[in-house]
């Protein structure tokens, strides 16, 4: 069994598997240091061979005694209630990616730290600022014409929120592009709500608005009426302090001229 030490968000995470595709991948996407410093924030062991090839996102969560289960047709995460000791059993590394994502949403959201957003990010004079919408809005089509910005994320956006604070850090979770910004911390400057256009303008969204439109933008998979509230709270916080827009774009860089 290899140990393995990852850095994710502030929390530090050790990893054993037995896959040497598994610890390939892990090695590959994540930020490795060599041995622990501390207790690990988190500990995983990881198991391949589970299930069949992706099927669709739905995720099926139940509770056994002292143990829930995150069960998708390619991965299953059974975990203790504050999310800090698990394991996953993963078909591939496409599940093995969702998996650790699902699970460190749910870590930061109990732990009151902060959420994990369907967004890239991108770095524009040492300020972050975010791109999310509906699928299909353009977040990776904004995170590959922000070039030559430096990129924190073109999947899932890490937020830390702090009353009156929003610091987005690196992200392993990436679809096509691979971050620049690594191990970076950055403070949040925007949001932006995509929706392509032949014109480029935007708008403030009210606080109210903003929130309701960032709901479904949340990697969360509510299983806890408390822990829904958790987000709600945070998602809260989260506007309270971060201005959030509603533009449309052309398929060009130009956008940045709304947001500089």
């Amino acid at each position: 069994m290899d140990l393995l030490y990852a850095k994710v968000g502030a929390h530090e995470v050790e990893i054993s598997t037995e896959s040497k595709d598994f610890k390939n991948f892990i090695q590959r996407n994540f930020s490795i240091f060599k041995g622990k410093t501390s207790d690990p924030d988190i500990k995983i062991t990881i198991k391949k061979g589970f299930g069949e090839p992706f099927v669709n996102y739905h995720v099926e969560v139940s509770k056994h005694e002292e143990k829930i289960l995150f069960r998708r047709a390619d991965y299953l995460i059974e975990t203790v209630f504050d999310y800090r000791y698990s394991v996953i059993y993963a078909h591939n590394e496409f599940a093995l990616k969702h998996a650790i994502t699902n699970l460190y949403s749910s870590f930061i959201v109990y732990h009151n730290w902060g959420l994990l957003i369907h967004s890239s990010c991108a770095i524009e004079n040492g300020k972050a600022h975010i791109f999310s919408g509906q699928s299909g809005a353009g977040k990776s089509t904004a995170a590959k014409l922000s070039a030559p910005r430096e990129l924190l994320s073109d999947e899932a956006t890490i937020l830390m929120i702090d009353d009156g604070k929003v610091t987005v850090f690196d992200s392993p979770f990436r679809s096509e592009l691979q971050a620049t910004g690594t191990n970076k911390t950055v403070p949040l400057a925007s949001i932006q709500l995509l929706h392509q256009s032949l014109h480029n303008n935007r708008m403030n969204l009210k606080k109210s608005d903003a929130l309701i439109q960032l709901l479904d933008k949340v990697f969360y998979w509510a299983h806890s009426p408390k822990e829904t509230k958790q987000v709600i709270k945070l998602l809260n916080k989260l506007v309270e302090t971060v201005p959030v827009y509603d533009p449309h774009f052309q398929k060009n860089n130009r956008f940045w001229e709304l947001i500089s």
